[in-house]
């Protein structure tokens, strides 16, 4: 029988350790989580569910929760770890899983009151014994994760929640590098980049419909 890891506190020992590092480095965190808690705007609660909200708070919680699932997959993925992992592998895995979780708990913190609720995953669709499976999963979501920044980025208007999402956005990529690679050899930008030399990007709506697959707890984006 699997281990079923909670996918919002697993890990949280090690999280809040590295967390205050972790946000201390930036004065942009600094003010991300001053201007989150000045905000106005309350998420709104929806049956089975729960609605991201409006303005820079919204995309911090649209942003809060493609981290939850995250960070709950991949502490699922390293507590049982699929069938011939190399230590390699799971050097890599392990890695990615703490900066998730990092994310997940930066944005709970910064975000305060206003966050949207604690989420439930759905990984019916994974077989987390298999490597094929929960590659093509990983390669999923973060290839999710940076057309979701990158999509959402225009929407911003605070210059401090711009500065941390760009550096949020620039480690998600090198995950979804990373995964490609293990996956596919030098398949590192093979079908994530344009014609122009950027990286694809997708709307908030579209990102949700996508992520809803995976999580019990729906998000919505009705303002957005």
């Amino acid at each position: 029988m699997k281990t079923e890891i909670n996918p919002i506190t697993g890990g949280a020992s090690m999280a809040r350790r590295s967390f205050l590092r972790y946000a201390g480095a930036s004065a942009a965190a600094v003010a991300v989580m001053g201007a989150a808690a000045s905000c106005k705007k309350d998420r709104v609660s929806v049956n089975s569910g729960t609605d991201i909200g409006s303005g820079d708070i919204g995309v911090l919680n649209f942003a809060y929760a493609l981290e939850q699932l995250e960070a709950a997959f991949y502490l699922q993925v390293v507590a049982t770890p699929y069938s011939g992992i190399s230590s390699l592998e799971t050097a890599y895995l392990t890695d990615i899983r703490d900066h998730e979780v990092l994310h997940r708990d930066f944005f709970k913190a910064a975000i305060g009151s206003k966050a949207i609720m604690a989420l439930t995953p759905d990984f019916s669709k994974i077989n987390f014994s298999d490597r094929t499976s929960v590659l093509a999963a990983a390669k999923l979501f973060e290839d999710t994760g940076v057309q979701a920044y990158d999509g959402a980025g225009y929407l911003i208007k605070d210059p401090g929640y711009l500065t941390i999402a760009g550096k949020i956005v620039s480690v998600e990529a090198r995950h979804a590098a990373l995964i490609s690679n293990l996956i596919t050899p030098g398949s590192f930008a093979s079908d994530q980049v344009d014609s122009n030399g950027l990286n694809k990007s997708a709307s908030i709506k579209e990102i949700l419909t996508a992520a809803n697959g995976f999580l019990k707890t729906k998000v919505t984006a009705n303002n957005f």
